[in-house]
């Protein structure tokens, strides 16, 4: 047996223990009992999110002891990127994912299907080789990573979309925690594109976990509060932290053409290779504080919430501003930054 099966054999069983002992007993106190099969696959999510923090826990913030950026002065804003993070590694959105889009999803695929359009799977794509499990997945891997940049792009370059996904980016103390610190419905937004996309091309959802569990890791990792880029080589392989940090770099990964403007530089999400291909990479090496342009005093000392609740309010507001300014603009104006 080899290594990958023993792991594979060990996370189906602990998977199996923790259904039994925790998610099967939940879901009959709280009526869901016909969802048995539904809270089996949660199971490997939560169990896959306990692995996330542990390994977030031990490695990526040993790193951030020991090669820090900056030292970490407000820890109340770390704390609330913490909730962000237990509700998304642990389960608690995709929950709510599950019931609230699940049916659209469902159903889109089935008027897809009737229409003739089933599908599409990579296995099929060249026969002896695709159907080998490590190379489709790693295809799969390339194609999720590339919408991923597709959608991080569009946060960026459609103002309505950039009004909730500026929380993200309004953190000043980015650490391992970071990555998580989404709006909500800028993670509903994203989340049903990638799993609509992840249905269409037909990836199996053991592998869909998998990709989104590394993708996770290097997320954390890239947002983490460590000083390094993993070298010439491995710097254009994955992400890094410099990488990424300059991304968050305040007028530089947002905003850089100046105040107003949209935009920003290194988009990727897993692979650098996208910001390389069509032109948005920067890489100076530096390490630049984070954050948005409008929250510095001199440029209005925007308020984006201290608290999870309050920046959930306030990212709505800023949303709705946005839609009346381009409803009453027009388009012209709308695909710019104007709600100052």
């Amino acid at each position: 047996m080899s290594v990958i099966d023993t792991l594979v054999d060990g996370f189906d069983a602990a998977q199996q223990a923790m259904f039994e002992a925790i998610v099967r007993p939940l879901m009959f106190a709280s009526g869901l009992g016909h969802l048995l099969e539904d809270g089996y696959r949660a199971s490997a999510w939560l169990l896959v999110g306990l692995l996330q923090l542990g390994l977030m826990v031990a490695v990526i913030g040993t790193l951030q002891r020991r090669r820090p950026v900056e030292p970490v002065t407000d820890r109340a804003a770390v704390r609330v990127d913490v909730i962000y993070t237990l509700i998304h590694r642990l389960g608690l959105f995709r929950v709510a994912m599950f019931f609230l889009a699940q049916p659209l999803w469902d159903g889109l695929l089935g008027w897809l299907r009737l229409h003739g359009l089933a599908a599409w799977s990579v296995d099929s794509l060249w026969p002896g080789v695709t159907d080998i499990a490590w190379v489709s997945f790693l295809i799969y891997l390339v194609v999720l990573d590339l919408v991923d940049y597709g959608v991080h792009r569009a946060q960026h370059g459609w103002g309505w979309w950039w009004q909730l996904h500026a929380l993200h980016h309004s953190q000043r103390q980015m650490t391992m925690w970071s990555d998580s610190r989404n709006h909500l419905l800028d993670d509903v937004l994203r989340d049903s594109v990638f799993v609509f996309v992840g249905l269409l091309i037909g990836i199996a959802p053991t592998q869909f976990l998998l990709a989104v569990a590394l993708t996770q890791c290097v997320e954390s990792l890239s947002h983490a509060n460590v000083r390094t880029d993993f070298g010439s080589v491995v710097s254009r392989l994955v992400v890094s932290p410099q990488f990424h940090r300059r991304h968050h770099a305040i007028g530089i990964g947002h905003e850089s053409a100046g105040p107003g403007s949209l935009g920003g530089c290194n988009y990727g999400v897993l692979f650098p290779w996208w910001d390389h291909l069509l032109r948005s990479a920067v890489r100076d090496g530096r390490y630049e504080p984070t954050g948005v342009r409008d929250q510095l005093p001199e440029h209005g000392a925007r308020d984006y919430g201290s608290g999870f609740w309050a920046q959930q309010a306030l990212g709505l507001r800023r949303l709705g501003g946005s839609v009346r300014i381009g409803l009453t603009a027009g388009p012209t104006v709308a695909g710019r930054r104007i709600d100052r």
